[in-house]
């Protein structure tokens, strides 16, 4: 499905471990980071997936600062900062990068989404993404609109659960935006908790665990099976799952 990549911008990332200060402090104590040795991206698409709080966001920050995207979100033009969050991680890992050179590229991450909309507004720029302002459309039409606008191809496209603001209806837009933008030669790494997006035909997704990060299968994620049996059996779920949570109250209740 689709053309044959001809183009990887970004091959593999490697935490330089021997410069690690101390792996007991943040975000080297992350079990993803404190593995982390040397990963592989595919040349379309490489998906991050796992619970909160087990890195993929922070990876992916740091490989977006890496690349020299702002911290916050934004093409490399853009040089804002509101608030001084990201993690030092940046400085302790190297890229390798192929031979070619991307001619676009962009660092989107839903929870500093408003920053950048903001930053669009004060250079004035609004054309390139659809020629009317993000702050004056809602967060999911925002969101879609800075994707079928300002994404132009051939380019390094990093996102941080994109989904957020999205539909599934949305989603499903997405999936076939993300085709164009491969077929036009980009690559893109995606942290993502949607299991819409992460069907994306074959793509590598790397999942991030207390064990550190495994490559596993699209059926093999508990995102695809979750939502696989609640759809399948969903009466039979919530029965289970709220019978308990009134067991729970009724427990507390009397103690009260």
């Amino acid at each position: 499905m689709g053309p044959i990549i001809k183009k990887t911008f970004l091959q593999a990332i490697r935490l330089e471990r021997d410069a690690v200060p101390n792996f007991d402090a943040y975000p080297f104590r992350i079990p993803a980071v404190r593995h982390l040795e040397r990963l592989e991206f595919d040349p379309a698409v490489t998906f991050f997936i796992g619970e909160n709080g087990t890195g993929k966001s922070t990876l992916l920050e740091a490989i977006a600062t890496k690349y020299g995207f702002n911290a916050e979100g934004g093409s490399k033009n853009f040089n804002f900062s509101t608030e001084d969050t990201h993690s030092d991680l940046h400085d302790f890992i190297r890229l390798e990068r192929g031979v070619l050179h991307p001619s676009d590229g962009f660092f989107l991450r839903a929870e500093s989404f408003y920053n950048v909309a903001t930053e669009i507004d004060r250079l004035g720029v609004e054309r390139a993404y659809g020629g009317k302002s993000l702050h004056g459309q809602s967060h999911g039409e925002a969101f879609l609109a800075l994707l079928q606008h300002r994404f132009q191809g051939d380019g390094v496209y990093l996102l941080d659960e994109p989904e957020a603001a999205l539909s599934p209806q949305r989603q499903l837009s997405v999936l076939t935006l993300m085709h164009r933008l491969v077929y036009h030669q980009s690559q893109l790494v995606i942290a993502t908790h949607s299991p819409i997006l992460l069907a994306y035909p074959n793509a590598r997704i790397y999942q991030f665990s207390e064990e550190g990060i495994s490559q596993i299968q699209y059926t093999e994620t508990e995102h695809y099976q979750i939502t696989k049996d609640f759809l399948n059996h969903y009466n039979r779920m919530l029965e289970l799952l709220l019978s308990a949570e009134d067991a729970d109250l009724e427990s507390k209740r009397r103690k009260d």
